[in-house]
Order: structure tokens, then C-alpha cells, then sequence
């Protein structure tokens, strides 16, 4: 190891320059990480593939603009060298080195870093009077050579520079070491890779432009940022406030809010959110940007608004539709921009002229509501008019009103369904490509005709229930993918045995490897309206870890020993077992047999074709195991309640289907008792593993946790529910539970279901989190009333599943084994891993609302509201605004604004059986009543929880996603004979639906020579689509026509 010294140039806290020197050590035996390395380098870890034509390097400048075209999978054989990896990291900020190095650790991706300044070999110290762009550029060529040599020229070395005087000093001194500009090597080496030579245009477009505003423009259309150090000091002296900035989608141009980041709301002495009011205030930032705030004057702050509005620009508020002023501040400054990819649509062809003749500069509109107007420059603004398009947003000058950014790419044509999923899946960053050929060789063999078995060698590893234990599942119709699997038998000594037997993925899944890589990545399976896009390959997901009926599988294993009266739990213990299930039962079979409804026994496939006898015997052990089952899962809820667990309400509607799998209607969901006592098991096998993994791994440990709410955030809550007469206490989960239970209207079931919602919308969302990041007093889930949680139950769907089974599996192992630990997360990764995790499931959980936004409008959207009887329906008034009311219709699931007073200032009146009109008169607001009079003296009066007439539209865009549109016809309730309903379902069919039934149909004829290709690519790539595309199976538990705003996820 050789010691010289590095002279460095920082700058101090007071923008002074000051100069350090270091000590540098070299050493002769840093990796090279090439499968090619004839010497002894270490090949543990990520090594770069042998199988490419070269190996290419970018040098700084290249990396730092171009980074996003080497992001392409194409693109093979990178070598990042450390000299420009630390050029990133120091020049360009945070948010585009975190994206350099989870491109280097994602093993989806042939690239590498070389550590070029720690080989005494490669290393060059800089010269004097050396700029440190030149240096820059000549340790990189330098670490270049040394490494063509190190590989005994076996693969040629290309590297890729923007420097003209480099290319000419180097392009020919090293034979086997090409210096080329990065767009001769994409013109020579990626001709034909047309999505990376239209993005480098676009990008160096953007550079030129940028470069020759910046000598133009001298007008300030923003503050200037304050610098980082003095954002920083002033956060930690109390002067300025960190949070996120969240815009408001219906007011976006006006209104956007800070919210306080982690518990520095306990350091000062604000207890709500600081407004930040219209866009200059948030100087530059965008939505979801972590930003520096700081408070105005009390005398300049302003009140939130109050009325409805939809999402228009807007650049003024009527002063009496706003609350009382709240804290309201200005930004100051950007502590990191959370910029992603951007869904936008082109103006159209009148929009385009009305932007002037510069055809090349076009200001594009943003899918999101939250996010300005982007300029962009391209040549191709009427030919992709129609197109919905991905852009990504490059700078905001202080010089300007815009953000400046560059086309990426076409989505598809505004309206195509596929074309709307796809900005959907964008604009939530999930990004779910066929699974590799490296991650299906991972897979075992398993086909009807060689189906897996169990192995011999691991049979003797564990504890086998194949012939001792009734085990069973209950999900949904046509679930493939089961995760869970229960048990229930008496023992010996009287007591009985309670089992949650759960898949054993990660047998399967070796922690590192390409599977494991690509599920941590997605996290979740993301499940849209009419498809989903499986975690992992459906050779698991559906087949070896689904435990299906009838058939050998792996599981880990849950087992209580109960008192057999009391159901107190006596030990619990946790082993690796394997199982044999006997029934694959549907949720409403179990609830029949449940409910002593034996007609429900030709719905369970494993009794059929057995003797009468048999069949009685087998029955009634199935009858008892679940009766039993159900009365142990009533004790266990029971027992939570008394220490405050919350029933909160989702809103979720089941799709009626017809035999081809066409949509007829939308049906909420009836809840089964079976429900609870399946969610109870699971809860409670989630609870015991969340104590076990925290005992063994105090520090390092995947808990989830679910903090107590805000208490303003109930504010609305308890004035709906003294509307009624009832009281609210909302001190604790425990008062609030019990409210909720005495919050019922016996005329109108409706109110407590809307009182629950509420809740639940004012909750805090819940979230994963390492044990070793927060002191056990946070540990505690608010809604599920439990000391400890997390989540072990769905591993064949969620990855925080899979690192617990890791975690359950290390803590109980009789005899340790280093390799089984080893793969246990260090605390600091997996406080990364769970904000990774947590970022997916928000994504999720807002594609899946957003989708099933998209298929309630094409469900309404070619109806005749006038003539069309199910565009017409009962709604329940849950909050008074100042120009409408907010009303949810329980018949759909859905819920939306109602306007009392039109753009016109026309105010509604309603008379008698007549429909509501329009006429000119005034509205007033009370706290829980909106009183509509006209000029002529008629007069309505609307209240809380008020049943009314609404009739139900799709209001389109072309620029945004099209949205349900309420209007009052009537301000009385709405009843109709559910047969005349129904009769109507079965003779009305859309043109949509029929459309979407043709196309389908024809499709399935051209590809039925293909089945078995088809049959081959779906266990290949396990992205699940309906028959059609309206196919919203019962299969996706949790997931139909949700409102998942409402819901709160355990």
C-alpha cells in the first residue's frame, strides 16, 4: 500500500475557498470486477459480463448529461470509474448520484464502478495549475488503458467524451482504447437503437437552448435560492421549516401546502400545515419537492379554501370562500427535487398558433393537475397532438416562468385504454418489463406433465403435516395466487391447535439473487382494474408457492396451543413444514357451511365424486374446523376492541359479470363473517411474528407501524357527526372505536358507514420501518390496537413479507448458520429498503384508484344520463361547502362534488317531484346545512347526511383523466325496484362494452393456434390480463372498484 496525499479545494460554510490535504493510500489489489480478469481479483459481488463486443466509459461530463441513455438495458459493458461517479456526486446534487448508484447496484443492469483513484496503478495525481476538467478527463482515459491491459486486451475499451480536445489527444495513442464522442458512439454502435439517439437530440437540444437563455436573460421571474448551508442553519435555528410541498390537485395553481416533515412539528410550535399561496410563493418547487419554508407576517396569512372547484386555472379565490387564515409561508429553497418522469399531452393545433410561430419551443400540459406547464423543444408538436407523451423536466431557472425539459417518448393516443394504463403505470414510476432470462433460469421445473415434488433432503429438514393436520384456504373466486392456509385440530390433552401455514417463497427466492433483485425492485404486485403485474414469475406466484388443493408445498408454519374453552394461548411455536391442503374453499361456500347451508357443498370440487358417507364424514370436519375457527377469531377480535381497535370502512364494489366476462354492473361488496375470521387469523399471525423477529433482531428488524392521527384531522368528523346528535371522542383509538359503535342511525345505516370513512380518511398512513431506527413506544399500530405488527402473511405478493420470513426463519433456527444471517439487513439498509417499500405501496395503492377512476368513467361515459337508468342513482350529502355540497352514492361506491351554484352564479331550485333548475338567487352556508334562494323567494335547503336524487356524468379532458361528474336532480332520495334495475342491467349493453367485446373475441380467434405460445409467455411473464378488458375478477382480493382513499391498510 503506497501513502500520498490529495489536495482538495472546499468550499467553507461562509463561501470562502479553503484548501485541505489529505492522505490518500493506494493499493495494488482493488477489484477490476470484469469476468474477463486473468489475474487473482476478487469476484465476489456484481462483475461485469464477458459476453459483449466492448466495454465502454463514460467520462464525467457524459454521465452527468447523459446518464439517462446509459440507463438503457441495451447499453452493456459500462465502467463507471469513481473519478466521475464523485464528479456526479459533488457537481449535480444528490437526486442524480442516488440514480447513478442504484443503477450500478441494479444487477438487471451490465455496468460497473472501478475505483480507479484507490489503484496505485490507475491513480493520477492532478498537475499545477491543471483545471480539474482536464484532470478529470485524463484519470479516466488513464484508468481506461490500465484496465484494457489488466484484461490482456481481451475486449477492446471505448470511451465516450464530450471533450473535442480529448478525442484528438487520445482518440489514437492506446491501440484497443477508442476516445470517441458520445454521439459517434451511439451513431456506430446502437445505429438502429432509435428511443436513445431521439433522447439524446432531445437532450442536447435542451443544453444549447438552456446555454443561450442563460446569456439573454437577465429579468427575474423568481427569488433566487438561498444556499444549502444557510437553508440548514437556518432549519436548525428555528428561522426556516423543512417539509414537502403537496400541491392541491383542485385548486393547483393557487393553493399547495408543507407539511412537516417527520416530528419536527414537535420542535415548534405550529400544529398544522403552512399554505403556501399562489405559485410565486413556491419559487420554482414543484409537488412532492422537499423544500425550505418560510413564515409570512401573521397579518399576511391566508385561509385555505372552502368551496368546490375543479381543476382550472384559477388565479384568484373569492374572498368568502376561504377559511380562517392559517399559517402561510413562502419557499426559499430546494433541499431535493423529486423529479420523475412526467405524462403530458400537446396543445392542440388552435393552441399551438396561439403560442406563437416559434414551433420548436411548445409548452406541453402535464397529466397531473400538480405540476406546471413544461417547455420543451421539439419539431414534432402536431404530429403528436393526439399522443399522450413522456417528458422529463431539466431545469427552472429564476429567468423563468416555465420549467424547461425534453420529450422522451410516446405513450399512445389520447383515450386507447392502453395508451391511458400506460401513463397511469408513468405517472406512478412502476415501471414492470417481462421478467429476464436470467431471472426464469433461476425458477424450478415444474409443467403438467413434470410437476414439482418435494425433495428427499429437504423432507428430513421439516416438521411434515401432510397426514396429521386438516389444512385448508378460503380466498376468493378464481384465486390463483394463494398465499395462506389454515388449521385447526383438538389435541391430546384437550386443547386445541390453531395453524396459519404461509407459502414458503423464499426457499425459492435466494436473498441477492436476480429474482430477489427484480421483486425487491417492483416490492409489491400492483394490481389495476382489469390485469396485474405479479412480483414474481407465475411458476410461483401461481403454481409451486400457491397452495393449491391436493398437492405437496413448503410452507412456514404458525402454531398456537389453545385452551380449549377460553382460546387463551398457551405457547406458540414456528417451524418449516410441509403441508398438503384439502380443500380450496371460496369465501362463500365457507360462510355457507358457516350458516348450516348445505347447498353450498356442490361448490367444493374435493367432496365430489366421494360415497355418501365419506362425504358426510369429511363435511363434518370441515363444518366443525371452521365453526371453530370462527368462534376463536370472534375472541381474538374481542379481545383487540377492548383495547381500542378501529372498524373502519372502505367503499368497495364488486363487478357484476355476464358469461363473457363483459361488465354489466358495479355492485358494493357484502361483507361475510368469513371475511373477518380469515383477516383475524392473519393479523394474529402477523402479531406473534412481529414479537418473535423484534426479540431476536432488537435493532434490525421489518415492523409496521401505524401512528396515532392528528387531531385536527377530525375536526370534520366530529362535526358531521354532532350534525346527527352524536358525540365524537377522538383522544385515543380506544374512545374513538367505541364512538363510532354508538354513531348508529337505525332509519339510516348510511351515516355510521360515512362516519367510518371519515375516519379513516383522517388517518395517518401505516408504514414499514427497521426497529433499530425509533425507540419500541413507536412500535405501536393505532388501528389495529397491537403493541407489535408486521406483515408475514402474503410473501407470493409483498416483499416486506419476504425479508420477514428471512427474519422469522434466522431467529428460530436451531443451529446458526452465518450464511442465513448473513443476508439479514444491517439497520441503516433496511431503513432504506423500508422508505423504498413504503414509496412503492403509496404507487400502488394511487395506480389502482387512478385505474379504477378510468373504468368507472368508461363504464358511465357512453351512457344517456336523460334516458339511461343506471346514470341515475341515490346520494348521501356528507359535507356543506360554500357553493355545494359533497355527496357519496352508495350504489357505486362513488363519491363527488355537487354544484348549487354554476359558473353563471346561477343558484339550483327544486320543486316538489319536478327536476331541479337554474335560476338567479343566492346560497348560504350554515355549519351544517346550504340553504339555495331564488330571486322569485323558492328556497331549498340541503343538510348533512340528507338523502338526494344526483345523476351521474363523465366529465372529459383532453389533457387530464376524465372524471365523475354529480348534478342534483331532485333533493329527495331515489328509489328504484332493484328487479326493474336488474331487468334494465341485462337488456342495455354499451357500445363500449360491445366494442371492447368484439375486439377481444376477435383477438382470442387469431391467437387460438398460439395457446400453447401464449400458455408459455404468461409463466414467462406473469403479466395477468382479463379475457377482456373490462374482466375485473373476484380474484383480486381487496382490489375491484375500490375506494382506496378511504381505506386503511393494516
Amino acid at each position: 500500500m503506497l501513502r500520498t496525499e490529495k489536495v482538495l479545494q472546499l468550499r467553507g460554510q461562509q463561501g470562502r475557498s479553503v484548501r485541505v490535504v489529505r492522505e490518500h493510500y493506494l493499493r495494488p489489489d482493488v477489484p477490476c470486477r470484469s469476468a474477463l480478469c486473468p489475474a487473482a481479483c476478487p469476484r465476489d459481488g456484481k462483475l461485469l459480463s464477458d459476453d459483449v463486443t466492448h466495454y465502454v466509459v463514460p467520462d464525467c461530463k457524459v454521465v452527468q448529461d447523459y446518464l439517462e441513455i446509459l440507463e438503457f438495458p441495451e447499453l452493456k459493458g459500462i465502467i463507471f470509474m469513481q473519478t466521475a461517479c464523485q464528479a456526479v456526486q459533488h457537481q449535480k446534487g444528490r437526486r442524480l448520484y442516488n440514480k447513478l448508484r442504484n443503477l450500478v447496484k441494479d444487477a438487471r443492469h451490465d455496468c460497473i464502478v472501478f475505483a480507479n483513484e484507490f489503484h496505485q496503478h490507475s491513480y493520477l495525481p492532478r498537475e499545477k495549475g491543471e483545471s480539474m476538467e482536464k484532470w478529470q478527463t485524463r484519470s479516466i482515459y488513464n484508468a481506461a488503458v490500465w484496465y484494457y491491459n489488466h484484461c490482456l486486451g481481451q475486449m477492446p475499451v471505448v470511451m465516450v467524451t464530450e471533450d473535442e480536445d480529448a478525442i484528438r489527444q487520445y482518440g489514437n495513442e492506446t491501440e484497443g482504447v477508442f476516445v470517441i464522442s458520445f454521439k459517434n458512439y451511439l451513431d456506430n454502435f446502437w445505429p438502429d437503437l432509435k428511443a436513445a439517439h431521439e433522447l439524446f437530440d432531445s437532450i442536447l437540444q435542451v443544453r444549447r437552448e438552456r446555454e443561450s437563455e442563460s446569456q439573454e436573460n437577465n429579468g427575474k421571474e423568481y427569488p433566487e435560492h438561498l444556499p444549502v448551508e444557510i437553508l440548514e442553519a437556518g432549519i436548525k435555528s428555528g428561522r426556516y421549516i423543512q417539509g414537502t410541498l403537496n400541491v392541491n390537485k383542485h385548486r393547483a395553481q393557487l393553493e399547495a401546502f408543507v407539511r412537516l416533515q417527520g416530528f419536527g412539528s414537535k420542535e415548534t410550535e405550529l400544529q398544522s400545515d403552512i399554505l403556501i399561496y399562489e405559485a410565486r410563493a413556491r419559487n420554482r418547487a414543484i409537488h412532492g419537492d422537499v423544500v425550505a419554508v418560510e413564515l409570512l407576517p401573521l397579518h399576511e396569512w391566508k385561509g385555505r379554501t372552502v368551496a368546490l372547484c375543479e381543476n382550472e386555472s384559477e388565479d384568484k379565490a373569492p374572498a368568502d370562500t376561504t377559511g380562517d387564515p392559517m399559517p402561510t409561508g413562502k419557499v426559499v429553497g430546494i433541499l431535493q427535487k423529486n423529479w420523475r418522469d412526467y405524462v403530458v399531452t400537446f396543445p392542440s393545433k388552435e393552441e399551438t398558433q396561439s403560442q406563437g410561430r416559434n414551433a420548436q419551443k411548445i409548452l406541453v400540459t402535464p397529466w397531473d393537475y400538480r405540476i406546471p406547464k413544461i417547455r420543451i423543444s421539439t419539431q414534432q408538436a402536431e404530429a403528436l397532438q393526439d399522443y399522450r407523451v413522456v417528458v422529463r423536466i431539466d431545469s427552472w431557472e429564476s429567468t423563468s416562468v416555465y420549467p424547461n425539459g425534453h420529450f422522451v417518448r410516446v405513450l399512445g393516443r389520447i383515450g386507447d385504454l392502453e395508451g391511458e394504463i400506460a401513463a397511469i403505470l408513468v405517472e406512478n414510476s412502476i415501471c414492470v418489463a417481462p421478467f429476464s432470462e436470467m431471472q426464469m433460469s433461476e425458477m424450478p421445473v415444474s409443467s403438467s406433465k413434470n410437476p414439482w415434488k418435494v425433495n428427499p433432503e429437504e423432507e428430513k429438514k421439516r416438521l411434515d403435516l401432510r397426514d396429521t393436520h386438516l389444512i385448508f384456504s378460503i380466498d376468493p373466486k378464481g384465486c390463483e395466487d394463494v398465499d395462506d392456509a389454515l388449521s385447526l385440530r383438538t389435541l391430546p390433552n384437550g386443547n386445541l391447535e390453531l395453524g396459519v401455514h404461509i407459502a414458503d417463497v423464499t426457499h425459492f427466492v435466494a436473498a441477492n439473487s436476480y429474482t430477489d433483485v427484480e421483486a425487491r425492485a417492483r416490492a409489491t404486485t400492483y394490481y389495476l382494474a382489469d390485469r396485474r403485474y405479479d412480483m414474481l414469475p407465475s411458476v410461483l406466484s401461481a403454481d409451486i408457492c400457491s397452495l393449491l388443493s391436493g398437492v405437496d408445498r413448503y410452507a412456514v408454519s404458525v402454531l398456537w396451543e389453545l385452551e380449549k374453552e377460553s382460546y387463551e394461548i398457551l405457547s406458540v411455536c414456528y417451524n418449516k413444514t410441509i403441508i398438503r391442503s384439502a380443500y380450496k374453499l371460496v369465501y362463500e361456500a365457507a360462510q355457507g357451511l358457516l350458516d348450516g347451508d348445505t347447498s353450498v357443498v356442490g361448490d367444493i370440487p374435493e367432496l365430489r365424486n366421494l360415497d355418501e358417507r365419506t362425504r358426510q364424514t369429511r363435511l363434518a370436519e370441515l363444518v366443525w374446523a371452521i365453526s371453530k375457527l370462527t368462534d376463536i377469531a370472534r375472541h381474538v377480535r374481542a379481545k383487540r376492541n377492548s383495547c381500542g381497535a378501529l372498524e373502519l370502512e372502505g367503499v368497495e364494489i364488486r363487478v357484476q359479470l355476464d358469461d363473457k366476462h363483459n361488465i354489466h354492473d358495479l355492485i358494493p361488496k357484502q361483507p361475510l363473517e368469513v371475511h373477518e375470521t380469515v383477516a383475524e387469523c392473519m393479523i394474529l399471525a402477523n402479531h406473534w411474528v412481529a414479537k418473535k423477529i423484534s426479540e431476536n433482531f432488537p435493532h434490525q428488524a421489518l415492523l409496521r407501524q401505524h401512528p396515532p392521527p392528528r387531531q385536527e384531522f377530525f375536526t370534520e368528523l366530529r362535526e358531521c357527526a354532532s350534525a346527527k346528535g352524536f358525540s365524537m371522542d377522538t383522544r385515543s383509538n380506544k374512545t374513538l372505536a367505541e364512538s363510532l359503535d354508538k354513531a348508529n342511525d337505525p332509519l339510516d345505516p348510511v351515516v355510521n358507514q360515512l362516519l367510518r370513512s371519515m375516519a379513516t380518511q383522517a388517518m395517518s398512513n401505516a408504514l414499514y420501518f427497521s426497529t433499530g431506527s425509533c425507540s419500541e413506544e413507536e412500535f405501536h399500530h393505532y388501528g389495529l390496537a397491537l403493541e407489535k405488527y408486521t406483515h408475514f402473511t402474503s410473501p407470493i405478493r409483498r416483499y416486506a413479507d419476504m425479508v420477514v420470513h428471512r427474519l422469522l426463519i434466522a431467529a428460530t433456527l436451531k443451529e446458526t448458520k452465518g450464511d442465513v444471517k448473513s443476508n439479514i439487513f444491517s439497520n441503516k439498509d433496511l431503513e432504506e429498503l423500508c422508505r423504498h417499500i413504503n414509496n412503492r405501496n403509496r404507487a400502488a395503492q394511487r395506480a389502482q384508484k387512478q385505474s379504477t377512476e378510468l373504468f368507472q368513467c368508461m363504464y358511465f361515459k357512453d351512457k344517456t344520463p336523460e334516458t339511461d337508468e343506471r346514470c341515475i342513482a341515490d346520494g348521501v350529502i356528507y359535507s356543506i361547502r360554500t357553493n355545494g355540497v359533497l355527496v357519496f352514492v352508495p350504489r357505486y361506491g362513488i363519491k363527488g362534488a355537487a354544484y348549487m351554484k354554476n359558473k353563471e352564479g346561477l343558484v339550483i331550485s327544486c320543486q316538489g317531484d319536478r327536476s331541479c333548475e337554474w335560476k338567479p338567487g343566492s346560497l348560504h352556508r350554515f355549519q351544517n346545512k346550504i340553504t339555495s334562494t331564488t330571486t322569485t323567494g323558492e328556497s331549498v335547503t340541503l343538510s348533512l347526511f340528507d338523502h338526494i336524487t344526483v345523476k351521474i356524468l363523465v366529465q372529459t379532458s383532453r389533457c387530464h383523466a376524465d372524471t365523475i361528474k354529480l348534478e342534483i336532480i331532485r333533493n329527495r332520495p331515489y328509489q328504484t325496484p332493484d328487479a326493474e334495475v336488474s331487468q334494465n342491467f341485462h337488456v342495455v349493453k354499451s357500445d363500449l362494452v360491445k366494442e371492447v367485446s368484439q375486439s377481444a373475441e376477435a383477438q382470442r380467434a387469431q391467437e387460438a393456434a398460439r395457446v400453447e405460445a401464449i400458455d408459455e409467455d404468461y409463466q414467462e411473464y406473469c403479466q395477468t390480463k382479463g379475457a377482456s378488458l373490462y374482466q375485473l375478477l373476484e380474484e383480486i382480493r381487496d382490489l375491484a372498484l375500490l375506494d382506496v382513499s378511504a381505506d386503511i391498510r393494516t
